[in-house]
């Protein structure tokens, strides 16, 4: 039977983190301060190495306020299983040495799902921030990472209704839901007056913004070479930057066509947070195929245009600023066309996405003590 969070009360409570990304970092970075203010609650930040360029990962860690990691795992990059299986037994004499009450993972990158396995195989209980979330393709690496780490959670901390309802619809117990809110909101609201306060005034007054980072989009070489053609052409018409991903970056140089790049379409080395989320607060479009920009550009009122096919975020459709156009080209441009008209979609606000979650997470928690 799992260890059950009670036998921490009255004492203190060991909590153990574990990230491996760049959208860990803005999930975990609230939580750990929320926890950080309680006493009796110890903690210790697990770092994969998942993501292990400096523009990626170590920046990040700096300018969200967050600790150095106790642990980095080291582990890089490979195949999914590869990477799974690296960061199991490397994890794995952690938590035996460490024997925490609680491991907190994030999202639904590899490490989220392979710490969940680690936690349930050694019975210690696992609390899943981002919880419920289903684009209902499994052919996502992803969908598959969220299905597995909810179903082996024993808190399940959700950042809208309708992951509620996934998770009900799965059999996962409704005492283990916990409707919290949008972490990544917490970090956005808290750091955003710091982005505008050194944005760039060489910004151009239009710009769109691109993100693209996805395997399926950008190893996909005729469709990527398409999509660099349609930005090129979008450029005569307003600035276009795109940070470019080091797989993507890489790809782009398989096609051979880093000479795009000019004034108008600027390839960039990746931004770090701050400076990222500037660009999205001035962006007139966000262009990407990233999860965690259509909730951000959906809270920052920015229209954004989803490059896939579906979406596990679908409250920024039906509530925000984001619209689905597929690895439709022709559709791309369609709906940039009027968004550059002055159509665009209005967000209305979605409950509990106020920059208090990571407060709630910590009250669910410190209730075990």
């Amino acid at each position: 039977m799992t260890r059950d969070l009670e036998s921490a009360k009255h004492s203190s409570m060991d909590v153990l983190h574990v990230v491996g990304a760049r959208p860990n970092f803005m999930k975990a970075a609230p939580v750990l301060r929320a926890l950080t203010t309680s006493a009796g609650v110890r903690q210790t930040l697990i770092h994969t190495g998942q993501h292990y360029d400096s523009n990626m990962s170590g920046v990040f860690f700096q300018q969200l306020e967050m600790p150095e990691p106790d642990v980095n795992l080291g582990v890089g990059s490979g195949s999914h299983a590869q990477q799974t299986a690296e960061i199991i037994a490397r994890l794995e004499p952690i938590i035996l040495e460490r024997k925490p009450d609680l491991v907190l993972v994030y999202g639904d990158v590899n490490s989220t799902m392979a710490a969940a396995l680690v936690c349930s195989k050694l019975l210690v209980p696992i609390g899943h921030v981002e919880a419920g979330l289903r684009s209902r393709d499994r052919s996502m690496p992803e969908e598959i990472n969220r299905l597995i780490t909810d179903q082996l959670s024993t808190l399940l901390f959700t950042p809208s209704a309708d992951a509620d309802e996934n998770l009900l619809r799965e059999g996962v117990e409704s005492a283990k839901i916990h409707f919290v809110g949008n972490v990544m909101v917490d970090t956005l609201v808290r750091l955003l007056p710091f982005a505008e306060a050194q944005s760039s005034r060489e910004l151009p007054q239009r710009f769109a913004l691109v993100t693209l980072h996805r395997p399926a989009n950008v190893d996909d070489l005729p469709w990527l070479k398409r999509m660099l053609f349609a930005l090129s052409e979008l450029s005569n018409d307003l600035t276009v930057l795109f940070p470019v991903h080091p797989r993507t970056r890489q790809r782009i140089a398989d096609l051979g066509l880093e000479a795009l790049s000019n004034g108008r379409l600027r390839l960039l080395e990746p931004k770090p947070y701050l400076e990222f989320l500037a660009l999205q607060r001035k962006a007139t479009v966000v262009i990407t195929d990233s999860g965690g920009i259509q909730e951000e550009t959906t809270f920052l009122g920015v229209p954004c245009l989803t490059v896939r096919e579906n979406t596990e975020r679908p409250i920024t459709v039906s509530s925000g600023t984001n619209v689905l156009v597929g690895r439709d080209i022709a559709l791309l441009q369609t709906e940039t066309s009027r968004i550059l008209s002055g159509k665009k979609k209005a967000a209305t606000a979605i409950p509990l996405w106020d920059g208090q979650a990571s407060g709630r997470i910590a009250e669910v928690i410190l209730r075990g003590l």
